[in-house]
């Protein structure tokens, strides 16, 4: 097929952008940088230098790609996740003024099919692992409630739209090279600096997935039927495991150990979300349907 992926030089950008091309797709990447053009036509694809925020540039570059399916993994992340709230409010226009861009460039190039980049681990909190029926945690602490609602219009842009097919991936937390969970990432940086402590009893689960599991999972998203998918590993984990398991991995000290008060107080509504009230996700419809097969939590295995 002919594949035009945005946001082609992230952290998942590289790998599926590899992926595509090995399976034999026609891949054209879209990058503003001399970076990332270098980095793009290294993995054999075509490169398309526009901004998210040009409507009209996208269109031409669109057409010009002959593309047959848009892959958006826009994203305007930090460096580390410590710099997130200032980055938060760029990365939510990226994602929707940006990528609405790009979605109504899709459809007015007549593409065929849309693959979304969207959150597995921002659901509404229960009990045991929520399956795609679940909606996000848009009433959660205030930026995770703002990121849920991020999300939320995305996947609602995407599944309202009748005249293109679309597929939502909601993605874990990323690890692995070239993301902040990795021995030279910025969060392990922190865990070693010992900056990330388990809270109150670490009951919020994460749900994770290895960046080239992701990739794959991207790439077999460009025939699977439509909807939305948990592209998760089977390992969904309490703070109160993964964390300690990563600190050893990453040779760091044991995290410390702070009450939900003493969170609150040094560091907000939510951290303590993040560390007692996240909710997993359940990856059984993505195993169903198209055979999705992740490796375990390489820091479990250790």
């Amino acid at each position: 097929m002919n594949v035009f992926v945005a946001g082609a030089s992230g952290a998942i950008g590289r790998p599926l952008i590899a992926e595509l091309v090995r399976r034999g797709h026609t891949v054209t990447g879209m990058t503003r940088s001399d970076a990332g053009t270098r980095a793009l036509a290294d993995l054999g694809a075509a490169v398309a230098r526009v901004s998210a925020f040009d409507a009209r540039g996208l269109e031409e570059a669109l057409r010009r790609s002959r593309a047959e399916v848009v892959i958006d993994e826009l994203t305007a992340l930090p460096k580390s996740p410590s710099e997130m709230a200032e980055a938060a409010p760029g990365d939510r226009k990226l994602r929707l003024e940006g990528g609405g861009n790009l979605h109504r460039a899709a459809r007015a190039c007549g593409v065929r099919r849309y693959v979304q980049q969207a959150s597995g681990f921002f659901l509404r909190p229960w009990s045991g692992l929520a399956d795609e029926s679940e909606g996000l945690a848009v009433d959660a602490s205030p930026r995770v409630a703002a990121s849920a609602r991020t999300y939320a219009e995305l996947e609602a842009r995407l599944l309202a739209a009748g005249d293109i097919e679309g597929v939502a991936l909601r993605y874990g937390f990323f690890y692995g090279p070239g993301t902040w969970y990795h021995p030279d990432g910025a969060s392990a940086d922190q865990v070693r600096r010992g900056e990330v402590p388990v809270v109150g009893d670490g009951g919020g689960v994460w749900s994770w997935i290895h960046i080239d599991d992701a990739a794959v999972a991207t790439a077999d998203a460009l025939v699977a039927p439509p909807g939305v998918y948990h592209v998760v590993d089977d390992d969904p984990s309490p703070v109160s495991a993964w964390l300690p398991a990563f600190a050893r991995a990453v040779g760091a000290p044991p995290p410390p150990r702070v009450t939900v008060e003493q969170a609150l107080a040094a560091a907000g509504e939510d951290a303590v979300y993040y560390g007692t009230r996240l909710r997993g996700a359940s990856n059984a419809r993505a195993k169903r349907v198209f055979g999705f097969r992740p490796r375990r939590l390489e820091w479990l295995t250790a």
